[in-house]
């Protein structure tokens, strides 16, 4: 028999990144192609001891169904977090899904329909071109620049597209590690506050700020058109599969309804073992064991970049998370990765996180799971991978 598809699955590639780290598995090869947290940082016996304690409480109700919109007390410690941000939210706007990704599912089953435009940075996370795509949406691609989005680009995007929702990782973003700094996150909200365009702040690494100053969420400067996405999987750890999204009024209820056809409700053990491990034990120390050890390491990547890459050569300089992005002169960097798997080094190409016309000279690379030493090593071979494609 011949297998037919839905045309929405066809449409969706596979994934780049996928493809590259099996290129890149072999133990000869140093990698800044993933974007994982540091294996070494998880509170690993924390954690065990909180799914003992949930297991041995109350094993019976831990392993039961559980409340679709989540494990109540759970909500309220999200919510609260939030509170002390200073951003407003209670425990009845949050809405637990079986990690971030799922939420962008969601979004994409309540707020679009084939054809509709999607606004997202360019470059854009990898996850969400993906999970958009599923829905058969038009992207439209909204530059980056060092501050943030191009306000102007974007509401220009905004006028001739008119596009459901504009989606951004504000902070540290992936790829690139910018993050938007005051002035244009007020910029975009009140391009944004004028449109009939949801702002989806995708946030999984606001707690990772190594450097400089937070700068006002999106849901406080444009709160009618703000939903919010996060993740225990950057500040704990990502095999939870724990993540959440902020929401009101009836886009709420429709999410509320879209979450239970996909799954009836996330893992109830596993949120329990989540808020168990929350309350035994002290998670902004953890959080800042991370900060160090993520800052070192950016700091490590880019002292390296500056002593061994020419100086045409230009990086961001993240304040915080696990990404950096390369901008070469005038050289292909699907081209470079072949180079560069010979000399033991693996990157991802800028290429999959373009959805128009890609910058073909860009490269990300991630520093959260290479030790300095390593670092050094695998930018120096990146180094020489360049100068062999050169001549």
């Amino acid at each position: 028999m011949k297998p037919t598809f839905a045309d929405r699955i066809n449409d969706v590639p596979r994934s780049f990144l996928r493809e590259i780290l099996k290129v890149a598995i072999s133990d000869d090869v140093i990698s800044f192609a993933g974007g994982l947290p540091n294996r070494a940082l998880f509170p690993a016996e924390a954690v065990r001891a909180a799914a003992s304690a949930v297991l041995g409480d109350d094993a019976g109700s831990a392993l039961q169904y559980g409340s679709l919109e989540g494990y109540a007390p759970l909500r309220e410690w999200i919510a609260a977090r939030y509170r002390r941000r200073g951003v407003d939210v209670d425990a009845a706007d949050v809405l637990v899904t079986t990690g971030s990704q799922q939420g962008l599912d969601l979004l994409g089953k309540v707020l679009l329909n084939e054809g509709d435009a999607v606004a997202i940075e360019q470059p854009g996370y990898l996850g969400a071109i993906q999970a958009f795509s599923i829905y058969r949406p038009q992207f439209a691609g909204v530059p980056l620049t060092e501050n943030g989005a191009d306000a102007g680009a974007l509401q220009s995007v905004l006028e001739s597209r008119r596009p459901r929702l504009f989606y951004t990782v504000p902070t540290f973003q992936n790829p690139s590690g910018v993050s938007y700094d005051e002035a244009c996150r007020r910029e975009v909200a009140e391009v944004i506050g004028a449109s009939n365009t949801w702002l989806i702040e995708d946030d999984p690494y606001h707690e990772l700020r190594f450097s400089g100053a937070p700068a006002t969420s999106f849901a406080s400067l444009a709160p009618e058109h703000t939903v919010m996405l996060g993740s225990f999987s950057k500040i704990v750890a990502p095999s939870l599969r724990v993540g959440w999204l902020v929401a009101r009024g009836e886009l709420m209820d429709k999410l509320v309804v879209a979450k239970q056809a996909t799954d009836l409700h996330t893992s109830e053990v596993t949120q329990r073992i989540v808020l168990r491990y929350l309350a035994d034990n002290d998670l902004d120390a953890h959080i800042e064991l991370i900060r160090e050890r993520y800052g070192a390491q950016c700091r490590a990547m880019l002292d390296a970049l500056a002593r061994h890459f020419p100086a045409d050569c230009r990086y961001t300089e993240p304040q915080g998370g696990m990404f950096l992005w390369l901008t070469l002169d005038g050289v292909s960097s699907m081209a470079l990765f072949d180079r560069a798997i010979e000399h033991g080094v693996a990157f991802v190409p800028g290429l999959p996180f373009y959805t128009g016309a890609p910058e073909e000279n860009t490269l990300r690379l991630n520093f959260s799971c290479a030790d300095i030493d390593t670092i050094d090593t695998g930018i120096a071979r990146l180094a020489e991978s360049l100068r062999a494609l050169a001549a």
